[in-house]
């Protein structure tokens, strides 16, 4: 039996019904054994190794609502592009990695985190572009956002596209006035390519995946997700929980189009843990990413200059009704989540549509807790639909900080300050998560949290003032409702008796902070129950 008696510090529960505020916290054998006064809570133990928090604040650690872990691990082995400010600096990224790290020709590499809004240029790079920087190997360059890329010359031959390459319904190649491709993909057509890209070497991998999961460590989270596994994914995850890498509890969300062989292999770990392994449902996605212009907007975007759009552009599409519909259907038959990507309102629209019908069409289905990933451009007037249909809306809030500047510049500065519209979604009685999506950002939940609460742009543009909420309001978003969305509210979420002893422990209480320093309060440790996995 181990015993670990926590004092001498704040600790915040995050259980408003029994009181935010304790004294003292018992763990035992990896579960909270009792909270309250320091008094009663040493009495309930036995022989307990004290943790003095020497003032620091202790309290339920994050819950990652929305993110995608192997994506995250494999970025670890890519040449990193974020903050790139021009082709000339991609090309020398490129080379520099292909010099240091001796790769030989033919052997494919990534590049991951460009951001074309932040070129000189202001426009995706081309084939051309990638050639210089790589003219042996096959070379892809993905978006920050994940639903564009560019391909080099090599890499458009190595998976036999060309001229007469159709474009898949729900993404386009693009192409030069003599039909030729220049590279860039965006949408169904890059997603569904990247996918036959040859994968890396599997104990290579499982390292990044520990390396992963210390990072998340690192911002205070315990539970990860992976938000789009598909069949390929398989035996990787079979090695993963075979070799006992995973320490943090990790959800995947199998893809509808490619799962079958997911769901055989893993059939024990439908709905719960094994090896720290679970698959919570089903992700699909319905568009695209709005700093890339391909979010499905009900409203035209703003014009851009240089921009390959018809007038009155709006984004489109990823699925039709009818697959949507099917999807649903097949959920709620089976009983599983459902996550569906929708970043512009023409998506949560159709979602919600599609959703309501679904449910008349299989009466007596289970409450799956459906969730609205993202609902980037959700807008007032659709919050009281999603409260009737029991969805839940995950909030990329920190694109308020992010990517506020580029949104104003492509929808306006009155239809920017409605993104992530938090206060008016409490006001309709929805429970809402947060989450970072990453690696499009770090899973940085204090960042996060200020970006709720302060809602201010990189500029320093305040975007949405009247969207603002609270510090607790945006603790329970990664705490208490992330519990929630996960069906794991009786285990995770709050810090009281007989619950996972899942705990971070920081440099100041958030609740007692000002709000424009919620981004400065250090993570100091975290457990998973009751064992440290990161130290400061």
């Amino acid at each position: 039996m181990q015993e670990f008696l926590y004092r001498n510090g704040t600790i915040l529960t995050m259980d408003e019904a029994r009181g935010l505020y304790a004294e003292a916290l018992l763990v035992r054998d990896g579960r909270i054994a009792a909270v309250g006064p320091e008094a009663v809570v040493a009495a309930e133990a036995r022989s307990p190794e004290v943790i003095d928090l020497h003032g620091a604040t202790l309290m339920p650690s994050f819950l990652d609502p929305h993110s995608h872990l192997s994506s995250y691990a494999m970025n670890l082995q890519q040449i990193p592009m974020e903050g790139a400010a021009s082709y000339a600096e991609i090309v020398a990224r490129v080379q520099r990695y292909l010099a240091e790290n001796d790769i030989p020709a033919d052997r494919w590499v990534t590049a991951y985190g460009y951001d074309h809004n932040a070129l000189a240029e202001h426009r995706p790079p081309d084939r051309t572009v990638l050639d210089a920087a790589a003219p042996r190997n096959p070379l892809v360059l993905q978006h920050v956002s994940g639903h564009t890329g560019v391909f080099n010359t090599r890499a458009l031959q190595a998976l036999g596209l060309d001229a007469a390459t159709p474009d898949p319904a729900g993404g386009r190649f693009a192409r030069a006035a003599d039909g030729s491709l220049t590279g860039y993909a965006e949408e169904n057509a890059f997603i569904e390519t990247i996918k036959r890209i040859p994968q890396p070497d599997g104990r290579q991998l499982l390292g990044c995946y520990r390396k992963a999961q210390q990072c998340y460590a690192a911002y205070g989270i315990t539970t990860v997700q992976d938000g789009l596994v598909i069949d390929q994914m398989a035996p990787l995850y079979g090695g993963l929980c075979a070799a006992d890498t995973l320490f943090l509890d990790t959800v995947a969300y199998v893809d509808f189009r490619a799962c079958d062989a997911l769901l055989t292999t893993f059939a024990d770990n439908l709905g719960q843990y094994r090896h720290h392994f679970k698959i919570g449902g089903y992700k699909t996605f319905l568009d695209g990413s709005p700093q890339a212009r391909t979010a499905w907007m009900r409203t035209p975007y703003l014009p851009a200059p240089g921009a390959d759009e018809p007038a009155g552009y709006r984004g489109y599409p990823a699925l039709q009704d009818e697959e949507l519909f099917a999807q649903l259907c097949r959920a709620l038959r089976e009983g599983r989540q459902v996550l569906a990507h929708c970043n512009g309102d023409a998506a949560a629209q159709q979602y919600l549509d599609q959703y309501a019908r679904a449910r008349a069409a299989v009466p007596g289905a289970p409450d799956i807790r459906p969730v609205m990933i993202h609902a980037q451009f959700l807008d007032r007037d659709q919050l009281p639909a999603l409260a009737d249909l029991g969805m839940t809306p995950s909030f990329f809030v920190a694109h308020v900080y992010h990517w506020g500047d580029v949104h104003i510049r492509n929808v306006g500065l009155e239809r920017a300050a409605r993104i992530s519209p938090t206060a008016s979604a409490l006001a309709a009685g929805l429970r809402f998560t947060f989450h970072q999506d990453a690696p499009v950002i770090q899973p940085n939940m204090l960042e996060t949290i200020w970006c709720a609460v302060n809602r201010v742009t990189r500029a320093g543009v305040p975007l949405g003032e009247g969207e603002r909420i609270s510090t607790l309001e945006a603790l329970k978003a990664v705490t208490v409702n992330a519990a929630w969305q996960y069906f794991e509210e009786d285990r995770k979420g709050t810090l009281a008796p007989g619950k996972l002893a899942d705990l971070v422990a920081l440099s100041a209480d958030p609740l007692k902070t000002p709000a424009p320093a919620l981004r400065d309060i250090r993570v100091l440790e975290t457990w998973k129950e009751g064992r440290s996995v990161f130290r400061a």
